[in-house]
């Protein structure tokens, strides 16, 4: 990345057909997202199914996302494992397909302490010339990354951003403060979906929504009225797309089969993807659920 990395950058969905990618799904839904004004790609996150992929279905989501992008905006990818060394192995292979940055959580599984999650991320940044977002997510890894570490291994370079999931927004207004008084030397983006206004009041450089898969117009014309200023505009966007986020309130489905399924189903019945087709063991949505995702999808206009 020749400029540091701002606006909308969502995270990409991954569609299926029989287990393997539905390759012209894919490129159906990323080139309409770049078209939509996208500022950058984020694959293989948590909707991307990072948790679900082997070595080469990675290498499969980073082979046909970069020739699709084709240079068009920057490509930022998941490189989330449990410990170092598996990370750096994913770190070689994103490099090998030419990606602009990486993204990696604090280790997992084997649960250690902060001094061990400092030195963690100080091994990467010795391992690639690449800049290294950090992925605060402790739902997933059971660690909170503290404000004040990230912001000292930004003032060093060890750290170019943060992807902030964390569901913590008193801690985000706190690292975006501290990052401000150290000269902004991380990028900051929220992953959340449904407070994207708090967090460009903030002074949040970004957002990595999910549902941006689904409605990649609203997220840019939203950011684009922060960039002028339109605090209302701001306001109004994310109160509709806040009525958008219930597609993922189905029954009898939680976590990701609620969240990233209830994306896949929008994007199905949209004419985007050809199925809503989740990763093993993960069921898609069904019956209700997907009448459920309908009713939303024609409330707030993105269905007619």
């Amino acid at each position: 990345m020749n400029a540091p990395l701002r606006g909308v950058v969502p995270p990409l969905a991954v569609p299926l057909k029989n287990q393997e990618i539905d390759v012209p799904s894919l490129e159906r839904n990323l080139n309409r997202m770049i078209e939509a004004g996208i500022h950058g790609i984020f694959v293989l996150g948590s909707t991307g199914e990072v948790a679900f992929s082997t070595a080469q279905r990675r290498g499969e989501v980073l082979e046909h996302t970069m020739r699709i992008v084709n240079g068009r905006i920057p490509v930022i990818a998941g490189v989330i494992d449990t410990e170092t060394s598996r990370v750096i192995e994913h770190i070689r292979q994103a490099e090998s397909y030419g990606v602009d940055g990486v993204v990696a959580t604090a280790p997992f599984y084997a649960l250690q302490g902060m001094a061990e999650v400092e030195r963690h991320f100080r091994l990467l940044h010795e391992a690639t010339d690449l800049p290294i977002w950090a992925y605060d997510i402790p739902v997933c890894v059971h660690t909170k990354l503290p404000p004040q570490l990230l912001v000292q291994l930004g003032k060093e370079g060890v750290l170019a951003g943060v992807k902030d999931s964390s569901g913590d927004d008193v801690s985000f207004r706190f690292l975006v403060r501290m990052n401000e008084e150290a000269g902004h030397p991380l990028q900051l983006l929220t992953g959340h979906e449904v407070v994207v206004d708090g967090a460009y009041l903030s002074g949040a450089d970004g957002s990595v929504p999910g549902l941006g898969n689904v409605d990649p117009h609203g997220y840019v014309r939203q950011w684009d009225a922060y960039q002028r200023g339109d605090w209302e505009a701001v306001r109004a966007e994310q109160d509709r797309l806040a009525d958008l986020m219930t597609i993922v309130m189905v029954h009898g489905v939680q976590g990701f089969g609620a969240g990233v399924g209830a994306f896949k189903t929008a994007l199905m019945l949209m004419g985007e993807f050809e199925s809503n087709e989740m990763p093993e063991p993960v069921q898609a949505l069904t019956g209700e659920n997907v009448e459920w995702v309908r009713k939303v999808l024609l409330k707030t206009g993105m269905l007619n």
